[in-house]
């Protein structure tokens, strides 16, 4: 497929990688960055959905890697977690394979409409309050199926996933957000991988575009891992509305 990197477009992805992989750290959505400026370099959209799976892995990758040396991330928990979420990637990445990314868009929105009700009606709901203590994924039947949901949606497409896996971490598993945000790019990598693997399978990775998103990822995360650790909860909580809030409009006004 051609597509064209100018000066130009090469500092825009760049950039956008900066950015989304803060917002991801922090909350989620950055792929509603990464996807429009991959789309600007003339990629429709399924090629675009592939090759951000490129700078989405490398993110998690280096994310996981900061919030453990800072040792907030729950590394005795995060088996048990991938294996609803895992085998929910491998079946919605088969499926985005064939299916355009508009057939799971109702479900995004009544998903982050509602988490949106919550948060501001009954937050305890979604973001546990300082000192619970987070549920296994043997003792939650609704963790299980909820993060079997996150990985099917992520592995059909990447966009706003992380607010489907803090649902699932936060809300039904009772994590707090810092460790949740932890676990959620630990989960977001490995399905990516798994997208990724469908993906270039069925040659829809332009890798040129991806690990230049990648190198402003990476630098994004680096960026934001310790401000995500110092501070304030409510502080991540209000970025964490707004964010989706902002993702509902995306959605709905699209």
């Amino acid at each position: 497929m051609e597509y064209e990197l100018t000066w130009l477009t090469v500092t825009l992805l760049f950039a956008s990688g900066i950015i989304a992989s803060c917002i991801n750290v922090l909350a989620g959505g950055g792929s509603l960055l990464t996807l429009p400026a991959l789309m600007l370099l003339g990629m429709p959209a399924d090629i675009a959905n592939a090759t951000n799976r490129v700078g989405v892995f490398l993110q998690s990758v280096e994310g996981v890697r900061g919030f453990h040396r800072h040792g907030m991330f729950a590394s005795e928990a995060i088996l048990p977690i991938l294996v609803p979420t895992v085998s929910g990637s491998l079946v919605g990445a088969l499926v985005a394979s064939y299916l355009p990314a508009t057939v799971l868009e109702p479900v995004l929105l009544t998903t982050m409409i509602a988490m949106a009700v919550l948060m501001v009606l009954r937050p305890s709901v979604v973001v546990p309050p300082a000192g619970t203590i987070p549920l296994s994924v043997n003792q939650s039947p609704l963790g299980w199926v909820s993060l079997f949901a996150a990985g099917l949606y992520g592995g059909f497409v990447q966009a706003a996933v992380g607010f489907v896996l803090i649902a699932a971490l936060a809300g039904a598993l009772r994590y707090d957000l810092v460790r949740a945000n932890a676990l959620k790019l630990a989960c977001t990598g490995i399905f990516s991988l798994v997208a990724l693997v469908v993906f270039v399978a069925r040659g829809q990775v332009l890798w040129v575009p991806g690990l230049i998103l990648a190198a402003g990822m990476v630098i994004g995360v680096r960026l934001s891992v310790r401000f995500a650790i110092s501070v304030d909860q409510k502080v991540l909580r209000w970025f964490l509305l707004v964010m989706v809030v902002v993702v509902c409009l995306a959605a709905w006004f699209k």
